[in-house]
């Protein structure tokens, strides 16, 4: 059968080159591109064509870009093959290479412009729901304990672990932020993160914080590993860890999380337990400022994503994997477009070092975004631009606004005008250039607002031609589902009613 595919495959590459040929000759290097780039996407089908109904995912490893709207994905691939020397528009990022695409819907039920609780639940659960709930249904009212579990909606987590899946998740944000906190927890309210952040009714009626929930039920449940920070929200919990796993890690810094040797384990037959990584007090350091010193004993993105990925791997299960860049968010709020292309670009990297620790035939990649911005880009500027620069047109002149004023060709739709009084056009040449520069805004608000369009989803691996066209965001679990072969959708948990 393996022959006989090589052998249809080499017939195919053969025709497709003849086809191609048949009817035009051109050697401008674009249409010679283009008629490559057909080729290879004929070919990459057709393959996986042959046993396309037969495919199952083994793992799945989902990756979830905070805020990375598609202007983002733009900005960022040219900002990325600037940095290689190239002028940048050719440039893809490594996921944008991946063979299916499609768009995905971000509403939630009660707001036309989303938040990132209500998306990661629905991409957690299956279920579409209310703005600031974590992985409860739209019947739950925004911040009201009393009678909550009922509306509480099984996370996929949940599901993979009863199904015997090994499941980890893994952000640059705090552990208890909304997206991480969707794939392990139910509250009615975001904001519920550590003990002392929640409302009175929820002492009142028994609504644990999401901190808790992370040590006291998740890892209990199943929860195999969970790296990134938030160490102000988890400390006191952590004799509770230790307590219940004795065979298991607690990591405060990169040194330990390096330090983990999953080939003895392998070798000895003793699996390592479950592991925990908190390497900050709030969020880890924007990747831009990972040389400072309080960001020196944090692990990076891509660091994380390897250790976890060879975590998974030495206990030869089944595996459901998230893992966020949660900071170009961050920045985008602050309009601060330096750090949110940084912060995309290592979500990039780690993609692509996931990408090569694992196989094509077992594991489905998947990357996403929770929401999109305010984030613009335009101005005419010409091809090879600085993409953080000002605009300047194709006579290398710098074009100037209304005012007299130069503008840079990234902006924002909304957000903080930071007071920069920069009266002269030296002033922008210069400020233009520094990483804390904050783009022009047009409308002036305490933060830059998410935006409501839709966000690209990038997919390989088995079952990845299902994501394709226009989807809503909660049927990305269940395409998740039918990839691993359970096509039973979600369930809500069955809960004994204590209140």
């Amino acid at each position: 059968m393996r022959c006989l595919k090589f052998f249809f495959l080499f017939c195919l590459l053969l025709s497709t080159s003849v086809i191609a040929d048949s009817n035009f000759e051109n050697a401008d290097p674009w249409y010679q591109q283009g008629n490559d780039w057909l080729q290879s996407k004929l070919i990459s089908q057709q393959f996986e064509n042959l046993d396309r109904d037969k495919q199952l995912a083994k793992n799945v490893i989902l990756f979830v870009g905070d805020g990375m709207s598609i202007t983002t994905l733009t900005a960022s691939r040219i900002w990325q093959g600037q940095q290689q020397g190239l002028l940048g528009e050719e440039h893809f990022l490594h996921f944008e290479a991946f063979p299916h695409t499609a768009l995905i819907k971000t509403y939630n039920t009660n707001q036309q412009t989303p938040d990132s609780a209500g998306t990661m639940s629905a991409m957690m659960t299956g279920v579409k729901t209310r703005a600031g709930l974590i992985s409860m249904g739209t019947e739950q009212e925004l911040s009201d304990c009393k009678n909550s579990k009922r509306y509480q909606q099984q996370t996929l987590f949940e599901w993979g672990h009863k199904q015997g899946f090994d499941t980890g998740v893994v952000t640059t944000a705090r552990l208890t932020n909304a997206t991480p906190a969707a794939t392990y927890a139910h509250s009615p309210d975001r904001g519920w993160e550590g003990d002392y952040d929640r409302h009175p009714n929820a002492y009142w009626y028994g609504c644990d914080s999401i901190a808790k929930q992370l040590i006291n039920t998740a890892f209990p449940a199943g929860l195999d590993l969970a790296l990134g920070g938030g160490a102000s929200k988890l400390e006191s919990y952590y004799p509770d860890f230790k307590q219940q796993f004795p065979h298991g890690r607690l990591l405060t810094n990169n040194q330990g999380l390096q330090a983990l040797d999953f080939t003895s384990a392998s070798n000895s037959n003793v699996q390592i337990g479950p592991i925990l990584g908190v390497f900050s007090a709030e969020n880890l350091s924007y990747e831009l400022d990972r040389n400072n010193e309080n960001s020196v004993n944090q692990p990076s993105l891509q660091q994380m994503t390897k250790k976890a990925i060879e975590y998974f791997q030495q206990r030869n299960g089944r595996y459901l994997l998230v893992i966020e860049g949660a900071l170009i968010d961050y920045a985008h709020h602050k309009s601060n477009a330096a750090r949110a292309l940084s912060e995309t670009s290592s979500l990039a990297n780690a993609v692509k070092l996931a990408d090569e620790m694992t196989a094509d035939d077992d594991t489905l990649i998947i990357v996403t975004a929770d929401h999109s911005h305010t984030f613009t880009m335009g101005g005419y500027p010409q091809r090879g631009n600085p993409i953080l620069g000002i605009s300047k047109n194709q006579k290398n002149e710098i074009v100037l606004a209304n005012d007299g004023m130069p503008y840079t060709t990234l902006g924002y739709a909304n957000g903080k005008a930071y007071g920069r009084q920069l009266k002269e056009v030296d002033d922008v040449l210069v400020d233009s250039k520094r990483v804390d520069f904050q783009q022009g805004v047009a409308v002036h608000l305490t933060l830059e607002t998410h935006g409501s369009d839709d966000v690209a989803l990038h997919a390989k691996g088995p079952a990845a031609y299902l994501f394709s066209g226009l989807m809503e965001q909660h049927e990305i679990f269940h395409t998740i589902l039918q990839a691993l072969g359970k096509n039973t959708g979600p369930q809500k948990l069955i809960l004994e009613e204590t209140l």
